[in-house]
């Protein structure tokens, strides 16, 4: 069985402080021990994060590629077994200094109360 929309949101808030905060500890603590991190940035890479150091080594390839990242319009949309989230990202090539916005959905399962799988799919926004 699912979690109810509201232990959902408590799920996500508690992922998402420890995503931002770097915390492995307390990120595998709202994720399954099998969790999968499915990941398209958009416009060429595509990768699957399963373990600790892959999340480890995702978060610091993205600090070290752009010089700003800020997520707008974020929604979760609750379903009976998955929630997705929409949103808007607007990044800043640390290198170039090029400006990209892009729109995004993300969708996830969840097992034993816990996240499973998070898929993230992006798309360019063209002017």
């Amino acid at each position: 069985m699912a979690p109810s929309p509201a232990e959902r949101d408590e799920l996500f808030r508690d992922f998402a402080r420890a995503l931002f905060r770097g915390d492995m500890d307390a990120l595998y603590r709202v994720v399954t021990p099998d969790f999968i991190w499915s990941f398209h940035d958009g416009v060429v890479v595509t990768k699957s994060l399963a373990s600790p150091s892959a999340i480890r080594g995702h978060l610091a390839e993205q600090k070290a590629l752009f010089s700003a990242q800020r997520f707008h319009d974020v929604a979760y949309h609750h379903a009976v077994e998955l929630s997705f989230m929409t949103f808007r990202v607007s990044e800043t090539l640390r290198a170039s200094g090029e400006r990209r916005e892009q729109r995004g959905i993300e969708s996830y399962t969840f097992r034993d109360g816990k996240l499973a799988t998070k898929d993230v799919y992006r798309k360019p926004i063209l002017s």
